[in-house]
């Protein structure tokens, strides 16, 4: 064993930051070695933060906390600070200065944010972290990615604003930042609205499977692991036993496994079910037992390393063939072998097959909503289970790997492939061992939550109801496969409410008649526009500005009452 108890304290959200801004400037090759090691730094600081330790700092009048450590932060810090690492040596030949810079402070914003101790903390962090994740989505650099990003900030500026806006309410009426167990109330009400804007909860989940997939190859997997989840963690410090959030969990993992199973390209398909695997975090925080927070805390660790496999999968899937739909994918198994077993690694995980990471943490957290009293939501949620395992382990693989070459024709020579970069094997290889040690031995899993587990994964029972759900899914995707073969589409998600919607009212105004009588019945002519202007409004451009104007707003409001 290395003793680093000779070491000083650091803060981690310190180390990935200041990591980042060394990574924007030194050379690129430099910069790959660069970010691994600050991850395995910041790693480190994390795990030399005993339970207990608290760092306060002075803001005017207000004892900020900006480092609290308990088994529940600790818990977050400690994935977040290996994803990371896991996450660099995947983007080694990939990711550019900017993307590696981005990413790192990402990290750091969510580990900020997950030992933040009072709120104004968490919205410091908060609010960075979505500046820096929208550079990872800008950093594709194409007008889709661009159009993407500038939603994302649109969106997240919005729950921001909601944040800051509960967070100085609760200031004035408590007189505390302090961020423990908050009482339901109007101000804590914008809080947590503002929280489940970046869950993804619905009806805002859209901008999810919106960004994610135009983001690079490495940037997806960054962005996997810290948005979403540094929502279920503030939701589970913030918000436990709150019933909406269980019947909300619930709503979110069903609609995220229609939704996948529906979906043609592979990227999008993985962002429905992280819109649905939240869902059962949530559920379970619903729920606010010890077990259940515990629960939503094992499963939240858990998605963060399947995930994050299953998005190195089929980014190495983008990366050979410069395509991510189903439609014009398939005959890849002799091509890219390794990476089909490595992403079956995280298939079979996501899927809560035994012996896999995601067996110990779905089950803890599902039957925790049972154990709550809620056994029609636990029900519920093993009905998402059978569409998880449809979508990702069987219909996915099938269509892409399987099958003959398909173009975006229907017919035609199969893609040109490049070859897979070996970092991008031992990234997917750290994360496959990983999926597998959990599961085979939960007790690495367990041992990090936020209270005591009991609970035991393995017994009979529960290995083959898992299995014959598994057996009988496979079995109807088999009579069904003719059913499930790819068909380019798109589908029409809640975000069609903000982005469509207001186009279709104003066409549907600008053709309405005018009444006017015979004489007075003219040509209009069109308004004049100036050169390069575009022809019709952009309307995340409103809320994008909007959401601006109410943060500046806010800020001052609090260094008033400040």
């Amino acid at each position: 064993m290395v003793d680093l108890s000779g070491l000083p304290a650091v803060h981690p959200a310190l180390v990935l930051i200041v990591g980042a801004l060394l990574v924007a400037v030194v050379p690129r090759r430099a910069g790959a070695a660069l970010t691994v090691l600050t991850g395995l730094v910041a790693l480190v600081a994390v795990v030399r933060l005993d339970e207990g330790t608290v760092w306060d700092l002075g803001f005017y009048t207000y004892e900020l906390t900006w480092l609290r450590a308990d088994g529940l932060s600790l818990a977050f810090a400690t994935v977040f600070a290996l994803i990371i690492v896991i996450a660099g040596v995947y983007g080694w030949t990939t990711m550019g200065r900017l993307e590696r810079a981005a990413a790192l402070a990402t990290a750091g914003c969510g580990v900020g944010v997950v030992l933040a101790g009072d709120l104004l903390t968490v919205f410091f962090f908060w609010e960075f972290k979505v500046t820096t994740a929208a550079l990872l989505i800008f950093a594709r650099r194409r007008a889709r990615s661009a159009a993407a990003g500038l939603r994302y900030l649109g969106v997240h500026l919005v729950g921001g604003v909601l944040l800051l806006a509960g967070t100085v309410w609760h200031l004035i009426d408590t007189g505390s930042l302090a961020f423990a167990s908050l009482e339901l109330t109007g101000a804590t009400g914008l809080v947590l609205a503002g929280f489940l804007v970046s869950a993804a909860a619905l009806p805002v989940n859209a901008w999810l499977p919106d960004s994610y997939p135009e983001s690079t190859v490495a940037g997806t997997v960054v962005l996997s692991a810290f948005t979403t989840k540094s929502a279920v963690y503030v939701l589970a410090r913030g918000f436990p036993g709150v019933e909406l959030l269980l019947w909300l969990g619930v709503a979110m993992a069903i609609f995220g496994v229609v939704y996948a199973v529906l979906e043609d390209d592979i990227r999008r398909l993985l962002a429905y079910h992280i819109v649905s695997q939240v869902g059962f975090m949530v559920a379970a925080i619903g729920v606010g037992t010890e077990a259940a927070v515990n629960g939503a805390t094992a499963h939240a660790t858990a998605h963060v390393l399947y995930k994050g496999l299953l998005l190195m999968g089929v980014g190495a899937v983008l990366y050979v063939t410069g395509r991510s739909r189903a439609s014009e994918l398939g005959g890849l198994a002799r091509a890219l072998p390794w990476v089909l077993v490595l992403y079956m690694v995280g298939a079979l995980s996501i899927s809560g097959a035994p012996l896999f990471s995601g067996f110990p943490a779905k089950e803890l957290a599902v039957t925790s909503v049972g154990d709550g009293g809620s056994y029609a939501a636990q029900w519920l949620l093993k009905l998402a289970s059978v569409g998880t395992f449809l979508s990702v382990a069987l219909k996915l693989p099938a269509l892409t790997w399987f099958g003959e070459p398909r173009s975006a024709t229907g017919a035609g020579p199969a893609p040109t492939l490049q070859s897979v970069p070996v970092t991008m094997y031992v990234a997917m290889g750290v994360a496959a061992v990983a999926n597998v040690a959990i599961g085979v031995r939960p007790a690495l899993l367990y041992d990090l939550m936020p209270t005591a587990v009991s609970f035991e994964p393995y017994t009979v029972a529960k290995v083959v109801e898992a299995t014959m759900l598994l057996a009988f899914t496979g079995l109807g995707f088999w009579l069904l496969r003719a059913k499930l073969q790819p068909a380019a589409k798109v589908s029409v998600d809640t975000d069609w409410v903000y982005r469509e919607l207001p186009t279709i009212v104003r066409r549907r105004i600008a053709e309405r008649p005018e009444r006017a009588g015979p004489e007075d019945r003219r040509p209009r002519l069109p308004a004049p526009t100036m050169p390069g202007a575009p022809t019709r409004p952009v309307i995340p451009s409103w809320v994008l500005g909007g959401a601006i104007v109410g943060a500046m707003v806010l800020v001052l409001a609090v260094s008033v009452v400040a």
